[in-house]
């Protein structure tokens, strides 16, 4: 009798899934898979469908991003320049998909690797006068956490406010005495979607991979670089971090500073009054960007789709470069496509990855690459952290988020998309100078005779490509 009742409320709670997949109204080819999962394993087919599986689009967890943005007041919109009016059906699907719009009173400058990044960011919080936003996803205990600690304690000393907020799971590592350091010195600490009794599986795969610093709504900084120790010291295994972050000042702050703040009414359901932009000196060399924020909570998939515009608008050369390369099949029918019609496509990877199954994922897509004419470069000597695209000296996009379905569907990401020819011409030749040292793969027949077992590796990892 036990074991009747179980398997009809196991049959019961299947068609129920199955009834909301299809309302729902995912891809055929998606809910197939899920139908099929539900069915042959079971149990763990309904729990894993429970984990990754569901649309948190429509989760109560996420009304309260409506509940805050509906109040904040509508961001203003730049008149676009000549070289921007070019890009304006991109320009118009950023604004249409997530409501953030074009701004041209900025000034950028682009950091390479920790060093350089780390002292440009403490140099700005040195400044701080009224606030300071510190936002990542991973923040590790070390030399680099100790020195934002002494800054941030004089900086409250001289009676700025200061939220520093990071991802439970990114930052799961953070010793719980260092946030008791910043709550005792008057910081106030966030911490996004944290493991809680009832909410493990609704929140356990959707993280915030944002990494963003405001500084008094002047200066703001974003890109691919967190707070650990292995961007100023070298891996005994990879060898060193490289990666590529942006230092703003000028209007496109104020948007940096709005997906902070709405990420912290989400974390902490604490509403922060949004300063105003106090910036006193004129910007010379204005440069026309876009903020660019996406999450699971979006009603479109933002940053595919900004990805996959980027991919399909480019003309002569189209450069990525990225850790994580797992593309679904809209990016890598784009890709090849590019590349079949004659443009210049190149992708730098690095030549393994710090997750094993991540690398052999990666590697199961490069026949698919290489047979429709796309170079793939491998960097031998560094772990390629940086999320770069550039194309045709015209436009370039740096920012947080990976080509893998993660970022693209389940992560709260930021990019900024930059409509200027001198920096992104700045980029395609860091880009090129890095595959000056990198190993090309360009012969589809050589890399098809690699070996059965890498096949079988990199086979059985591309299963996992939805999930990774």
């Amino acid at each position: 009798m036990f074991w009747t009742i179980t398997i009809l409320l196991y049959v019961l709670l299947a068609f129920g899934i199955v009834a909301k997949l299809l309302i729902n109204g995912m891809r055929p080819s998606k809910s197939l898979a899920w139908l099929l999962a539900i069915f042959t394993i079971p149990i763990g087919g309904i729990l894993l469908y429970l984990m990754v599986g569901r649309n948190r689009r429509k989760n109560k967890l996420f009304t309260l991003k409506d509940d805050f943005t509906k109040n904040l007041p509508e961001p203003p919109r730049s008149k676009p320049t000549e070289n921007v009016k070019q890009h304006r059906n991109l320009v118009n699907l950023i604004y249409g998909s997530c409501g953030y719009p074009l701004t041209c009173n900025n000034s950028v400058e682009i950091l390479r690797d920790g060093k350089a990044t780390f002292d440009c960011i403490f140099n700005a919080l040195e400044t701080a006068k009224d606030h300071i936003h510190i936002q990542y996803y991973i923040f590790e205990d070390g030399e680099l956490a100790e020195r934002f600690f002494k800054i941030l304690e004089a900086k409250r000393k001289e009676g700025v406010s200061i939220r520093v907020m990071y991802d439970s799971v990114g930052s799961f590592s953070l010793d719980e005495s260092y946030k008791k350091r910043l709550n005792a010195i008057g910081v106030e600490v966030g911490q996004f979607l944290p493991f809680r009794l009832g909410k493990f599986i609704s929140s356990l795969n959707y993280r915030n991979h944002r990494k963003i610093v405001i500084i008094d709504n002047i200066i703001g900084f974003t890109g691919g670089i967190n707070v650990s120790d292995k961007y100023l010291k070298e891996d005994t295994e990879i060898g060193s971090w490289q990666d590529t972050h942006m230092k703003i000042e000028g209007d496109a702050v104020n948007l940096l500073n709005r997906i902070f703040l709405t990420d912290w009414y989400l974390a902490t359901e604490k509403e922060v009054k949004i300063p105003s932009n106090t910036l006193e000196k004129e910007i010379q060399h204005k440069i026309p960007l876009q903020i660019v924020p996406s999450g699971p909570d979006d009603d479109f998939a933002v940053m595919e789709q900004v990805y996959f515009k980027i991919i399909n608008n480019a003309k002569d050369y189209l450069y990525i470069v990225n850790p994580y390369i797992i593309p679904n099949h809209a990016i890598l029918q784009s890709l090849q496509t590019a590349a079949l019609s004659g443009v210049d496509v190149r992708l730098l990877i690095s030549a393994t990855t710090d997750y094993k199954m991540v690398d052999w994922c990666v590697r199961s897509y490069f026949e698919s690459y290489l047979k429709s004419g796309i170079k793939v470069h491998l960097h031998p000597d560094a772990f390629i952290h940086s999320k770069i695209m550039v194309s045709d000296d015209k436009i370039a996009s740096i920012g947080t988020a990976n080509l893998d379905n993660r970022s693209l569907q389940q992560n709260y990401e930021t990019n900024a998309i930059i409509y200027h020819e001198a920096l992104s011409i700045q980029v395609k030749e860091q880009f090129l100078k890095d595959c000056e040292s990198a190993i090309r793969l360009s012969d589809f027949d050589a890399y098809h005779k690699r070996s059965k077992r890498k096949k079988l590796l990199e086979g059985a990892a591309k299963l996992l490509s939805p999930m990774l």
